[in-house]
């Protein structure tokens, strides 16, 4: 998606960690490229990600936050822990990033919060049977803002595999083979448009987020 947007022309801030891939394109684009190379499950290295996109452009028109992985833990650990790790870090990164870069936003031209899940970070912490919330799934923290974001005259996009409990269209969803690489086109494609939701119904979610061989 950051290739796909920098060859659209825009500006890119993009985030990750010891990144060989994102350093070349930080070589690539020069000045319409900026690395964030810190864990913004940390709030404070949240903060200061958003103080460099402050200091490069002074303000954001789109802040899209791709929850889809996790730190890899070791082998031993069991399943459930897996996922509530996964789950719990990426609401911790999501909820810094909004909280960093609201006034960034405010600043910027037309601004948009993206959000994207995996069909894993959108599963629930604790017990399924309560409802979901700002404090116990991805879902219920970008909803939780949605109202209040668009008083700002921020939209919200959220885009996720389809919630069989709380379907977010009623039209038919056909799973496809998504890879990266297709998702962002259509995702690009898609971000003008600003629809409140935006479902991709993927066969294999590997497919999108590889885990190294």
């Amino acid at each position: 998606m950051v290739e796909k947007l920098l060859e659209e022309g825009d500006f890119v801030a993009a985030s990750g960690r010891s990144s060989a891939a994102l350093r070349n394109l930080e070589w690539q684009y020069d000045s319409k490229f900026l690395l964030l190379d810190g864990n913004l499950s940390n709030p404070l290295e949240a903060t200061a990600a958003a103080q460099q996109i402050y200091y490069r452009w002074g303000a954001l028109d789109c802040l899209i936050i791709n929850a889809g992985t996790s730190d890899y833990l070791a082998s031993d650990v069991s399943a459930a822990t897996l996922f509530a790790s996964l789950v719990r870090s990426n609401l911790n990164a999501a909820r810094y990033c909004l909280d960093s870069a609201l006034t960034l936003l405010q600043s910027g031209n037309s601004p948009q919060l993206v959000g994207i899940l995996s069909r894993y970070s959108a599963l629930q912490l604790n017990d399924p049977s309560h409802p979901p919330g700002a404090n116990n799934s991805l879902t219920g923290l970008f909803e939780a803002h949605r109202a209040a974001l668009a008083a700002q005259f921020i939209d919200m996009t959220l885009i996720a595999a389809l919630n069989r409990n709380s379907p977010q269209t009623s039209a038919s969803v056909t799973p496809e083979r998504w890879t990266a690489k297709s998702a962002a086109e259509v995702i690009v494609e898609h971000l003008p448009k600003r629809q409140g939701n935006l479902v991709l119904e993927a066969l294999h979610q590997h497919d999108l987020w590889p885990l190294p061989k």
